[in-house]
């Protein structure tokens, strides 16, 4: 069946060191990833970016590659030609209040940095001007942070693991890399803006393969007919090995951050034929 879409995460996914489209994991410059974008517009493949990343940044990155929709904030928004949709479930934004705001006001983010201090903050200076999820960095359980909220009467929010990050963006003393997390509202991910775009666009599952580097993107792998797991998202974090296995259609690629994007599309339009 024909690639239609690609939906693709953006830092230590189609993006090199410094989020640079145009450097590889090393710093070395590349057309890889430009190449890989240039072969999707050739066919008519659609490219989605989703990313943890604010409204702003993400729409500037989506309008340089040529593309109109994309999905910020972990999946908690979808943009399509110009129309948003907020994908928060009951928790949606009012008139002077964000998303944002509502979380605060739950005390739900005090409560994780209290309970996990030392190994828990506030990723800055990244963590400010978003609609949506609080962003934070460190290193704690997900399922232990997500089961402390649940018993503390915030069952509608959950802590998402978005990967790992440089140990050079913290001063936390911790026994592994850290990772970015977002508190999101539990209705919000990245696997359902997937498929609300699909139902809008009218592609097939199996028309679409995800290209990304952390758990919450390889949970868009039962939205796609493919999903390619980068190589760097393996060398930072070996256990996501694990959940690899326990997906068939999830293969890791040889190349990391945008040659792995480079070779999952590639071998896309390639095995179509």
């Amino acid at each position: 069946m024909a690639l239609r879409c690609v939906y693709t995460d953006l830092d230590g996914t189609l993006l090199g060191r410094r989020a640079s489209l145009f450097h590889d994991a090393d710093g070395a410059f590349t057309m890889l990833p430009a190449r890989a974008l240039e072969a999707c517009h050739r066919a008519a493949v659609e490219v989605v970016i989703k990313s943890g990343r604010r409204k702003a940044q993400v729409m500037e990155d989506a309008r340089l590659m040529g593309q109109t929709s994309y999905i910020y904030e972990v999946g908690s928004a979808l943009v399509i030609d110009g129309e948003e949709t907020w994908l928060t479930g009951d928790i949606q934004p009012r008139e002077g209040h964000t998303i944002f705001d509502h979380i605060r006001d739950t005390g739900a983010p005090d409560l994780l940095l209290q309970r996990y201090r030392g190994t828990l903050e506030y990723h800055a200076p990244w963590h400010v001007d978003r609609e949506v999820s609080h962003l934070m960095r460190g290193e704690v359980d997900a399922l232990e942070a997500d089961r402390l909220l649940e018993e503390s009467g915030h069952g509608d929010l959950r802590l998402v693991d978005n990967g790992t990050i440089s140990v050079r963006e913290t001063g936390l003393r911790l026994s592994g890399p850290p990772h970015c997390y977002h508190l999101i509202p539990r209705a919000a991910s990245k696997a359902r803006a997937v498929s609300v775009h699909q139902r809008a666009r009218g592609y097939a599952p199996e028309e679409c393969i995800g290209v990304g580097d952390s758990r919450e993107d390889l949970d868009v792998a039962a939205s796609v007919g493919r999903f390619f797991l980068v190589g760097n998202a393996v060398r930072r974090d070996p256990d996501i090995r694990a959940e690899v296995a326990r997906r068939p259609n999830v293969e890791i690629t040889d190349g990391r951050n945008g040659e792995g994007f480079y070779e999952a599309v590639v071998r896309s339009l390639a095995e179509e034929r």
